[in-house]
């Protein structure tokens, strides 16, 4: 697969997992850079896919990939917000 990619759900009993999901959603969507959504809980594959790829078997969406590098997680996303490396850290530039 290639381009940005945003491993989410849309089961979860989570308010924290939907809140962040939304967030990383929105600012993506404020920002006009495409994305593509991937729900994990479609297929467990989907899920182990994103874990190998965040390297952290236990990892929680949002996961966020650009083509087969890992970008990071809620944190790190918000932390580049923050910081304004987003490009760097979508590696877009």
């Amino acid at each position: 697969m290639s381009g940005l990619r945003v491993y989410s759900t849309s089961v979860t009993g989570s308010c924290e997992i939907k809140s962040q999901q939304n967030e990383v959603t929105r600012i993506l969507d404020g920002k006009r850079i495409q994305y593509q959504l991937v729900d994990i809980s479609q297929d467990n594959a989907l899920r182990d896919e994103m874990r190998t790829l965040a390297g952290n078997p236990k990892a929680t969406p949002p996961q966020i990939v650009n083509g087969d590098q890992y970008c990071g997680d809620y944190e790190l996303f918000v932390e580049a917000v923050e910081q304004n490396t987003l490009q760097e850290f979508l590696k877009l530039a």
